[in-house]
């Protein structure tokens, strides 16, 4: 199992206009409320919690990343750098 990462927002196309910003592309949901993605390199999730916390005062969604089956821990500014240093000393390659 990889890192779990989920977006939620109560407004319609804030995920979405963060995901097109995020992956520089045009991206299609099926939910506008709620995107999940399972990082099979976990390190690779580092890279979406960085620009979430460098950009969460512009769009109205709430990110959750899951590191073990059934235990999620919403990331905020206060937990960010914690959760990434985490990251790269769990999964050192």
């Amino acid at each position: 199992m990889g890192v779990m990462v989920s977006l939620y927002s109560s407004e319609k196309n804030e995920i979405k206009r963060f995901l097109c910003s995020f992956f520089d592309d045009n991206i299609i949901l099926d939910n506008d409320l709620k995107w999940e993605y399972c990082f099979h390199n976990s390190v690779e999730s580092a890279n979406i919690i960085g620009v979430f916390i460098d950009n969460n005062d512009k769009f109205k969604i709430n990110m959750w990343v899951s590191l073990d089956y059934g235990f999620f821990i919403n990331v905020t500014d206060y937990n960010a750098d914690k959760i990434i240093r985490y990251l790269y000393e769990r999964y050192p390659y």
